[in-house]
């Protein structure tokens, strides 16, 4: 016969537990991978920043022509 309907539904609520305890883990490391990831840009961003301050632009006479 049929599973008793409370067992069923003890059975479906610690599938559900385990998915959100899982999808819970997944959003975490998630997250620690964007803050990571915002940090690295902000980084880089300021490294740009600073050279984009640095380099002087060439002037035509500087430029080396496509075909060297």
């Amino acid at each position: 016969m049929d599973a008793d309907p409370i067992e069923r539904l003890e059975t479906k609520i610690a599938f559900l537990e385990r998915a959100n305890a899982e999808l819970s883990d997944v959003v975490f490391r998630q997250h620690r991978d964007i803050e990571a990831l915002r940090e690295q840009l902000a980084t880089f961003g300021a490294r740009l920043q600073t050279y984009e301050e640095e380099v002087t632009p060439r002037t035509a006479q500087e430029e080396r022509p496509p075909h060297y």
